[in-house]
């Protein structure tokens, strides 16, 4: 599905609008040195804004990054996601940095293409089937026939994070059906830099998928080797966004 086609959509079957749930973490006066874009963090629709809230914004806020996190609507297809997330990076105040998670990342990768953004992250994109299978057949089955989907916490997070606090962040998410994602890649808009992230212990992103969707972007995947799928919500979780916003800060000095 390319980018024109996309588009051609929109103008013949338009998106219908929903009220959309953003949560922010903003800079608190005298926290940064120099002012930094806004970073919008974009899951899958298994989880919600909040799943960024809990750790990910603040650490970024108290870093000098504006911080946002959209909530998927619960109903839409892959196109809708993609509208709604050019719609929330549009509104920002300052050209922004997209940050998607899981089969969050791909509806970035596509945004990307409608959206010039300042830089962009993928992390632990294009979740499996397949792989999930391997290790949770009973959870995974149902999704091969376009049911749903639920993980376990052994495929969420890795045995360092405590069992109850891993069964409260599962509690709160939502296991329906899977977005369809095409295979080809979007071109994005303006060439932002694109890092890929994730962990080769990840039980439903294979460490080969890491590999090649970071090939896509010309570079390599930033591993984080004993984590679960969940990066930002695991233990640990401090690791890959300051390896994020490392990155970022890197980038955004570097000339243009």
């Amino acid at each position: 599905m390319s980018d024109r086609l996309l588009r051609f959509d929109d103008w013949i079957s338009p998106v219908p609008p929903v009220e959309r749930e953003v949560v922010s973490r903003l800079v608190v006066d005298g926290e940064a040195d120099a002012e930094q874009p806004p970073l919008l963090f974009v899951c899958g629709p298994r989880h919600g804004a909040w799943a960024f809230a809990e750790r990910w914004l603040g650490h970024a806020a108290q870093r000098g990054f504006p911080a946002y996190a959209l909530t998927p609507r619960e109903q839409g297809d892959l196109r809708a996601h993609v509208h709604d997330v050019v719609q929330v990076a549009a509104s920002l105040p300052t050209q922004a940095v997209l940050i998607g998670h899981g089969e969050g990342a791909p509806v970035v990768s596509r945004a990307l293409g409608r959206y010039p953004a300042r830089a962009a992250v993928l992390a632990a994109p294009a979740p499996s089937r397949w792989a999930s299978f391997k290790t949770n057949p009973v959870g995974t089955l149902p999704a091969l026939f376009a049911g749903k989907w639920r993980l376990n916490r052994r495929q969420l997070f890795s045995a360092e994070l405590p069992v109850e606090e891993a069964d409260a962040y599962r509690e709160r998410m939502t296991f329906g059906r899977r977005l369809t994602i095409p295979k080809n890649l979007t071109s994005p808009v303006g060439d932002p830099p694109v890092l890929v992230i994730g962990s080769p212990d990840d039980r439903i992103v294979p460490r080969k998928t890491l590999d090649r969707t970071a090939a896509e972007y010309g570079g390599a995947p930033l591993l984080f080797p004993g984590m679960g799928h969940d990066l930002m919500l695991d233990a640990g979780w401090a690791e890959p966004i300051d390896a994020i916003l490392d990155w970022l800060t890197k980038q955004l000095s570097a000339p243009r």
